[in-house]
Order: structure tokens, then C-alpha cells, then sequence
């Protein structure tokens, strides 16, 4: 990628940023209800101490919601109601591989919204998502660990969500 469409996703008006966050909204209302139906439906002893951390991690998603429909709020926008879709399976090691999927997927983009929020001189969001994305990347270590896997690398933020976008050029 060029060192300008670099810059170019990076510089984002205080609206792009909005639709952003509401984007990362929508994945924290997926988590809360994957993490909450997940957690229920895992069956047998070996799943016992693995659904009782996905109810902790639900509770955690939903700080992170908070947070960023404060953040969203604070930015002059509207916080959104509705979450991904929330993929289900009857296979217990499928649903953590759908939330292990998620959480990379989460913390791409939140690596990628810091860059945003520094470029705009947004230093609290920045530092309100730095907080959040440390508890991500344990739900990665977590999810990892309950697979029997390593972390898997860092994923690229996905090019659709900036795309939509017109860059603001600031000449």
C-alpha cells in the first residue's frame, strides 16, 4: 500500500469517524450475544471453566459498548442499535473458532481506529480504545488457549470498511 492511501485512511472527519465507531459498535453488540449464547449452550465437563470465562468476557464487551457509544456520543453521533450477525453452530469448537474470528477481526479494526483518532487529535478516544483493545487481544489469548492453538497473527483491518469512505485531504 502507498504511503498516501496510508494517509488517506488515516485522515477521517469527525463523521467517517462515527460511522467507524458504530461499526465497532455493531461488533461489540455481536460479541455480547455470542459471548452470552455461547456460554450457555457449551455442554460437558471440558467446556465447564471455558463458558464461565465467555460470560466473563460478555460482561467485558459490554464496557467496551459503553465506552464507545460514549465516544460516539462525544463525537456529536448517534449510537447504533444493531449488532453483526452472530454466527451459531451445535459444534462448541466451531463457536470459540467464530469468536476467536471475531475478536482478530475487532482488533484489526481497532488498531486501525487509534491510527484514525491520533491522525484527527482525538487522544482520549485513542486512549479509550488502547484500554479496550488490551482486553480484546486477551479474548484472542483466551479463545487461542481454550482451541489448544497459538494466537494467530495480526490481521489487516478489512479495505471495505475504509473504502466506503471518501478520504478528507488536508493540502
Amino acid at each position: 500500500m502507498a504511503k498516501e492511501d496510508i494517509e488517506d485512511e488515516l485522515n477521517v472527519t469527525r463523521e467517517q469517524m462515527v460511522e467507524l465507531l458504530n461499526e465497532d459498535l455493531a461488533r461489540e453488540y455481536q460479541a455480547i450475544i455470542a459471548y452470552t449464547v455461547y456460554s450457555q449452550v457449551l455442554k460437558g465437563a471440558e467446556y465447564t471453566d471455558i463458558a464461565r470465562e465467555l460470560e466473563k468476557h460478555a460482561g467485558e464487551e459490554l464496557g467496551h459498548a459503553l465506552k464507545i457509544s460514549k465516544q460516539i456520543d462525544y463525537l456529536g453521533g448517534q449510537p447504533g442499535v444493531v449488532p453483526k450477525p452472530v454466527k451459531t453452530s451445535d459444534e462448541p469448537v466451531e463457536m470459540l473458532r467464530f469468536d476467536l474470528e471475531n475478536e482478530r477481526e475487532t482488533v484489526a479494526q481497532y488498531r486501525q481506529r487509534i491510527r484514525q483518532a491520533e491522525a484527527m487529535g482525538e487522544f482520549a478516544l485513542s486512549e479509550t480504545l488502547r484500554e479496550i483493545i488490551i482486553q480484546e487481544q486477551e479474548h484472542e489469548i483466551d479463545l487461542s488457549d481454550a482451541l489448544g492453538i497459538q494466537v494467530p497473527m495480526p490481521k489487516e483491518p478489512s479495505a471495505r470498511r475504509l473504502g466506503s469512505l471518501k478520504p478528507v485531504r488536508n493540502h
